[in-house]
């Protein structure tokens, strides 16, 4: 019998974190042909991942980098169709909802291989944001939705895409329960109360006032705010003249690997994103969380006030942190999420030979 040839799209930091555990399931009879866009080239960005993970190499670096959507998109797809057309995969496995995801879909559907989209289903209801226009495209392409809860079940279902859909949880609580398990969640790095900060959406950081805005208001904080800074958020500071000495109460350090960051967040008093995948690790870890962002896919984390939307007035943070929170232990599945998907390609490979 033959393996089952599986192609999987990664080009940006969730889509490493949300690889590993996928990779990790995979029984000896599937072959895992990785593709890596080079949408995310930084090496604490992308390279790290890799490493502190000990994941396999991505057989195609394709180092697309930085460009306007049109064309990274563009050239994604070139590229793609070539390793799809000399590969000839059973499955086209994409993730989330990026550009590679989108690209990756695109060129699957055309040539007529099987799309699987992990984190199918989510809407955020916000056509302004890049994200939400791949997600939408890409779900309606695919022929295995993947979900995380019964909302993206019934989101779905609103667009009249009910078949070939499975809760299977998320993939990412696989990764956090891994990481608590096998004790890379290990020493404080950071001594004394701090919350942990991360930012980089364009809306926050591209407006030189949004951008001040916040970073004045993290420095109002009654606690240390460790802030995780982004490439995109460096950039922004440097091109409008934001010095980190003017705000003495943040505590900038670099982007964090995987294990690293967790443990930022799991010593922290709490935190505040603009991450999507972030509120969903501060949920695991029953740590408080503020999104700065208007709308949230992961809306099952706003109850019980453990996670709390805010955007046009920040001056209610400290407040905010004060309230009481409650979490639920199964929220988004129990971590065996990889396994299930496993299983369903397999599946379905079945079905269709």
């Amino acid at each position: 019998m033959n393996k089952l040839k599986v192609i999987a799209i990664v080009g940006a930091r969730p889509q490493f974190i949300k690889h590993f555990p996928f990779e990790k399931s995979l029984a000896s009879d599937t072959e895992l042909i990785t593709i890596h866009t080079g949408q995310h080239y930084d090496d604490y960005m992308s390279k790290v991942f890799f490493d502190q993970m000990n994941m396999s190499r991505p057989k195609y670096m394709l180092q697309i980098g930085s460009r306007g959507h049109g064309a990274q998109t563009g050239m994604m797809m070139e590229e793609i169709e070539k390793i799809v057309l000399d590969e000839k995969p059973d499955w086209m496995v994409v993730y989330g909802d990026t550009n590679s995801t989108l690209a990756g879909a695109l060129v699957a559907a055309k040539l007529h291989v099987p799309i699987a989209h992990i984190e199918a289903g989510l809407r955020s209801f916000n056509k302004e944001m890049p994200e939400e226009v791949n997600r939408v495209l890409t779900d309606h392409i695919s022929d295995l939705l993947l979900v995380p809860s019964d909302v993206a079940v019934q989101n779905l279902a609103k667009e009249g895409i009910r078949n070939n859909v499975h809760a299977v949880g998320d993939i990412m609580k696989d990764l956090v329960i891994y990481s608590i398990d096998n004790n890379h969640i290990t020493a404080r790095k950071q001594q004394g109360d701090y919350y942990y900060a991360t930012i980089h959406r364009p809306y926050n950081t591209d407006e030189k006032e949004r951008l001040m805005y916040i970073l004045e208001s993290l420095s109002q904080a009654d606690k240390t705010v460790m802030f995780s800074i982004h490439p995109r958020t460096i950039n922004a500071m440097s091109k409008f003249g934001l010095l980190r000495d003017n705000y003495p109460n943040i505590m900038f350090i670099d982007p964090q690997g995987y294990f690293d960051n967790l443990s930022y967040l799991y010593f922290s008093s709490g935190l505040i994103t603009d991450s999507g995948g972030m509120q969903k690790e501060a949920y695991w870890l029953k740590k408080k969380c503020i999104t700065i962002r208007t709308e949230t896919e992961w809306i099952e984390t706003l109850i019980d006030s453990a996670n709390t939307l805010v955007f046009n007035d920040l001056s209610g943070l400290n407040d905010i942190m004060a309230m009481p929170a409650k979490w639920n232990n199964h929220l988004y599945g129990d971590g065996n999420c990889g396994a299930l998907i496993s299983s369903l390609l397999l599946e379905n490979s079945t079905k269709r030979n």
